[in-house]
């Protein structure tokens, strides 16, 4: 069963800090908006994530700065495009209000995933929206709710970022090359995940020697619901996900790209 309110959330727009002149930016790519959908399905149909609720957030949540945006997204082709199409354009969705009460209403210590497809509510351009995440992770207590980012662990992100997974929601920070993970995990505020090629089935070690394992999802031997390291805060090992979907080839370019500098 899934919960589509033809709604859309008014998050806090920021006109002063609008971007200009980007014509090559569609109106439902705009995060200055401040207009953003959001979509809860509470059981999975995805192979990989198995049965568990899932939601996705309107494209224009995310980050400019991700390399795989309009470059290999997994989430820009197959059936799960069409969907989160439909919930950029405001056609399926609620407000960041209902998409709260909805996850309050999930059953106690429920696994689920946030963002299929779309990323962490920006307050601004490359900003997360501290405030709504912090009510998200209030929302989530007594659950196990877990969700990735691109957006870039700045100053004012990583305290967003660090105190999500304070309160128990788990955000992790997604890599796209292993020396980027590296980087990453040297910050200690979140679990790390990275992209890897496509045919990677085994484990491996970044350059500062972490181990990383493939996500067994990936690989056919498990599902989200039966695994849920990803919502494991504490982990020490990162979560790698070959490159999969349409765009894999250029998902592994960027890969190789940032891993030889």
């Amino acid at each position: 069963m899934s919960i589509s309110i033809m709604a859309r959330a008014e998050a806090r727009p920021n006109p002063a800090r609008a971007p200009q002149n980007r014509s090559d930016i569609s109106p439902v790519h705009l995060p200055a908006q401040g207009v953003f959908t959001y979509h809860l399905v509470r059981v999975s149909r995805n192979r990989k994530t198995g049965p568990i609720p899932v939601t996705t957030t309107s494209a224009n949540a995310c980050p400019a700065n991700c390399s795989f945006k309009g470059n290999g997204c997994y989430a820009e082709s197959g059936p799960l495009a069409i969907h989160w199409k439909a919930v950029s354009r405001g056609m399926r969705g609620s407000s960041f209000d209902e998409l709260l009460q909805e996850i309050t209403t999930l059953r106690r210590h429920a696994l689920w995933r946030h963002n299929q497809a779309g990323d962490l509510t920006p307050q601004a351009p490359g900003v997360i929206d501290a405030q709504l995440l912090t009510r998200l992770a209030m929302a989530n207590r007594g659950r196990r709710g877990f969700t990735y980012t691109h957006y870039p662990p700045t100053a004012i992100n990583r305290i967003a970022i660090q105190s999500a997974n304070r309160l128990g929601f788990t955000v992790n920070l997604s890599a796209e090359s292993l020396a980027q993970a590296d980087a990453y995990a040297d910050l200690g505020i979140a679990p790390v995940v990275v992209v890897l090629p496509h045919d990677a089935t085994r484990s491996t070690r970044t350059p500062a020697g972490r181990q990383v394992i493939v996500c067994p999802a990936s690989t056919g031997n498990s599902d989200c619901l039966n695994c849920g390291i990803c919502q494991q805060r504490d982990r020490a090992a990162i979560v790698g996900f070959p490159a999969h979907g349409s765009g894999a080839s250029r998902v592994q370019a960027v890969f190789d790209r940032e891993d030889l500098q």
